[in-house]
């Protein structure tokens, strides 16, 4: 996707009015294959959305900047991009730094493009338009880095050094302030520097270590994988290295997928249930692979294995957090679990035990692997899908009537909603790593609705189903007609439990009588027509999978509003 830098020139020459710094950021950015922006036009901004058109990129106007950030993190998973989000100075910024927050948080790509006051206006407090105080330093409060540059030379730089952290480092989100008199003004960028740098190696561990981890997986009877987010882009090694240890292979809701959760080995993304922690505390080694193991992945349990711990992890800082290691790995995870599988098939090799059986270096889903011990699992599943289910019978039960018709290939868009995470997280069962939009640790609302529709953009051509609650949705309901806009093909369905169940529990559990979270509801299938899509109604708890059905089959915008309490008379 990359333009070379004879083509870069082209497009400073032809087709563009200015040579200004907003043309030289817009241009590095799509010579590394970014071709779709999120944000909304301001009177600042302007010069950021001048080159588009001309350089090929297509942009998304979202009805809130939050969402324009929710949107390039639904993108940026489906691409394997930096999704780009561009404000406007003041308001425009402080809008998405929720978005930026949950980056940060869930370790996602993203960059975030504003103008800032023109050189010499910093703290000026004049009263000029969308003045803030200290843009710069409230985003880097939240970012991994935000930057305010002096020239255009600078901007460029600063997307090269986000590119070199999102390739080789933990991605998190940064954040580029322009001045208005650097991104209006003359470019001084020579065109040498718009190319995109070239993808090199990816780091892998020291020696050392990687002997005493190999050793200890080599001996191991019991031995278990841990997945997290960190593990996504290696999903072939990790694949191939568990069905050389015969190891069950469990995740975090942010690993979910990285080895197919229809593999006999896999444990899916059950991590916070004691059924599936017992397996792994009673393991004699584990393998965790980039995940830090917070506590709102794991619901109050307890990692705290019997055996060796072993980390992959590309920090250095993060080998000992939450859960002790014995064996620190620290690169690359694809390097990493690479050299792993090189040493452990060359030592059973040389003794003699065959070690390339059984092998897909392909790392499709291996449904036709088996071993006595991917047959036992069959019993940990099933206690771990009872446990799951008696958190909540209705949610779990809309949940798999959703699950029932979704297609094979599709996306599902989730929020910090009971819908998703005492539901869809359970039942839904993928082969592919960035299949399920989630934020398990941020755990912000608003987030299912534009994440899918950036997920849409992205792919045209998979279904893309978004399940949220009426609390969630109403924080980002402005972005249905985003998805109208953009002439999407998108399914939403709204599972309405009157309000915010989840801390109206809260609140009886602390003895306080429900006030602020029983909400009142609009008509949920008129509001998705009046955006212009289609809504459906379920009025019987019969029908939510043939509707759901019809709502993926059809085009456009359809959103299907679930009364809950058709099921909890049922469960």
């Amino acid at each position: 996707m990359n333009y070379s830098e004879e083509s870069a020139e082209t497009a400073l020459g032809a087709g563009v009015e200015l040579d200004n710094a907003g043309l030289a950021v817009m241009t590095v950015l799509r010579n590394y294959g970014v071709d779709t922006i999120f944000g909304i036009p301001g009177t600042h901004n302007l010069e950021f959305y001048r080159p588009l058109t001309a350089l090929g990129i297509h942009p998304v106007t979202s009805r809130h900047e939050q969402g324009a950030g929710y949107g390039a993190d639904g993108w940026a998973q489906q691409t394997g991009l930096p999704g780009v989000v561009i404000t406007t100075s003041g308001p425009g910024l402080l809008n998405a730094l929720s978005a930026a927050g949950t980056a940060y948080c869930e370790s996602r790509p993203l960059i975030i493009l504003s103008p800032g006051v023109a050189e010499g206006g910093e703290f000026a407090d004049n009263g000029a338009l969308h003045e803030t105080k200290d843009p710069t330093g409230a985003a880097g409060a939240i970012v991994e880095w935000s930057r305010r540059v002096y020239s255009a030379t600078e901007a460029v730089q600063a997307v090269h050094d986000a590119f070199t952290m999102f390739r080789y480092g933990r991605p998190r989100p940064v954040h580029i302030e322009v001045p208005l008199n650097i991104l209006e003004g003359q470019s001084d960028c020579p065109p040498s520097m718009l190319a995109a740098h070239e993808i090199r190696a990816a780091a892998g561990a020291e020696y050392a270590d990687l002997h005493k981890a190999i050793a200890a997986l080599d001996s191991a009877a019991r031995p278990v994988i841990v997945a997290g987010g960190g593990a996504l882009r290696a999903a072939a090694q990790l694949t191939a290295l568990a069905e050389l240890l015969d190891a069950p292979v469990v995740t975090t809701l942010n690993g979910k997928a990285a080895v197919s959760e229809n593999h006999p080995l896999s444990l899916a993304s059950e991590i916070r249930l004691p059924a599936v922690q017992k397996v792994i505390n009673d393991s004699d080694a584990v393998l965790i692979v980039g995940s830090k193991l917070g506590e709102a992945e794991l619901w109050g349990g307890v990692i705290q294995p019997a055996g060796v711990v072993i980390r992959i992890d590309i920090l250095a800082t993060q080998v000992q957090k939450n859960v002790r290691s014995d064996i620190g790995l620290v690169g690359d995870s694809a390097a990493v679990l690479t050299q792993l599988l090189d040493g452990l098939r060359a030592g059973r090799v040389d003794a003699g035990r065959g070690g390339a059986a059984g092998i897909d270096d392909t790392g499709s889903p291996g449904t036709n692997y088996s071993s006595a011990r991917a047959d036992a699992l069959v019993g940990v599943r099933a206690e771990a899908f009872a446990e799951a289910r008696e958190i909540s019978p209705a949610l779990f039960a809309v949940a798999s009537a959703i699950a029932d018709v979704l297609p094979a290939n599709a996306i599902v868009g989730g929020d910090s909603s009971q819908i998703t995470y005492f539901g869809m997280s359970s039942v839904v069962r993928q082969d592919a790593p960035h299949s399920f939009l989630y934020t398990p640790a941020y755990a912000t609302l608003g987030y299912g609705l534009p994440s899918s529709i950036g997920a849409k953009v992205a792919s045209p051509d998979r279904p893309v189903v978004c399940v949220v609650g009426d609390g969630a949705l109403m924080f980002a309901v402005q972005e249905l007609v985003t998805a109208v806009e953009q002439r999407l093909d998108l399914t939403v369905v709204c599972v309405d439990n009157g309000g915010y169940a989840e801390i109206n529990q809260n609140e009886r559990d602390r003895g306080i009588e429900p006030v602020g979270v029983v909400l009142t509801q609009p008509d949920w299938a008129a509001l998705a027509d009046a955006f212009g899509g289609t809504g459906h109604r379920v009025t019987d708890a019969s029908e939510l999978g043939s509707t759901v059905a019809r709502a993926i089959a059809s085009t456009g915008l359809n959103l299907v509003h679930v009364p809950l309490h058709l099921f909890s008379a049922t469960s």
